[in-house]
């Protein structure tokens, strides 16, 4: 298992190399820059002092040559300068939130997964019962019903009308007057929304990811034989239905370690929560290139991890599946 961890660990550099060089192309490529938002809306901006921000932030050299210097840096795990007007190294822009985002979507996955995986376990062997016909019309309801819409509606009701939750940042004005317990209690408060509501529509689908899955899997020969020994219903369905039930939902749940970040944009921005996606959006908007690349880069190596994790999830498993052919 080890051996082939680090065979994929080693594989997925150049990936990510690839990756990246793809990444700049199309960021360079996009219409606009830093150049003109910071210098556009001044009417002493000259064409020369154009041409010096150019020359300060690297941008009149080729763009293999900036790529160049953005890769070397990355070498030494550097992302470089900001392109804003605090000029601060993003590296410490993204450590200041990144655990904010992940320890958010970290818990919104383990909401999905606590809650999702037995729904749809207990859907698929009441399949037809009232239980499985009211979870499946909850589900498609939550399919459908659009979760900043939903976002609004909730901050509306627990936050506004009964007051019962905080609906903007991470911790109240008092935080650091409040003992432990209370703030722990006000994180926790300030935390219930945008946990819920990230993983509402992953328990949508996983759910019935994993009813489908279950009911494929109950139907199969070797379930039968393992009724017809005369082992009990409950160990028909957890040790031999279950875990070949899991595979499918292993990939899926490996793959959706991007969203991560990518999912936080929309949540962060409804409850102003210093995160990742925030930031990222900041960037975008302000054309911060070393700010994007950086967190781009990230995104895509959690893309190769969730891939790595998922091959490690089906070989735990399933010990039929031999690590050393799975790459």
């Amino acid at each position: 298992m080890l051996r082939y961890v680090v065979r994929r660990v080693l594989v997925s550099v150049p990936l990510l190399i690839g990756i990246s060089l793809i990444t700049f192309g199309v960021i360079n490529m996009a219409p606009g820059g830093p150049i003109g938002i910071s210098s556009d809306l001044n009417p002493k901006a000259t064409a020369e002092y154009r041409e010096r921000l150019k020359a300060y932030y690297g941008l009149d050299q080729p763009l293999y040559v900036q790529y160049g210097r953005w890769l070397g840096r990355m070498a030494v795990l550097d992302f470089g300068d900001s392109f804003s007007a605090d000029g601060r190294k993003v590296w410490d822009k993204i450590r200041e939130r990144i655990l904010v985002t992940l320890s958010i979507n970290v818990l919104s996955m383990a909401l999905i997964f606590l809650v999702a995986v037995p729904l749809g376990i207990y859907s698929a062997v009441r399949k037809g019962s009232v239980f499985d016909r009211v979870a499946t019309v909850t589900v498609f309801t939550g399919f459908a019903i659009p979760t900043f819409w939903l976002a609004l509606l909730l901050m509306i009701l627990f936050g506004v009308r009964l007051g019962w939750l905080p609906i903007s940042g991470l911790v109240s004005l008092e935080y650091d007057t409040l003992p432990l317990a209370g703030k722990i209690l006000d994180r926790a408060a300030h935390l219930v929304l945008p946990v819920f509501l990230m993983a509402f529509g992953g328990l949508a689908g996983i759910s019935r990811y994993m009813r489908s899955t279950m009911l494929e899997v109950i139907r199969q020969d070797y379930i039968a034989a393992a009724r017809s020994k005369g082992l009990p219903e409950r160990a028909v369905v957890f040790r031999h239905a279950v875990r070949n039930a899991l595979l499918p939902v292993i990939t899926i749940l490996g793959l959706s370690v991007p969203g991560l970040l990518g999912g936080s944009v929309i949540f962060e921005t409804i409850f102003a929560i210093p995160g990742m996606g925030q930031l990222f959006f900041q960037g975008v908007m302000s054309r911060d290139y070393p700010l994007i690349m950086g967190i781009l880069t990230i995104g895509a190596f959690l893309t190769l991890l969730g891939n790595i994790l998922a091959d490690v999830g089906y070989a735990l498993a399933d010990p039929r599946i031999k690590t050393e052919r799975a790459g």
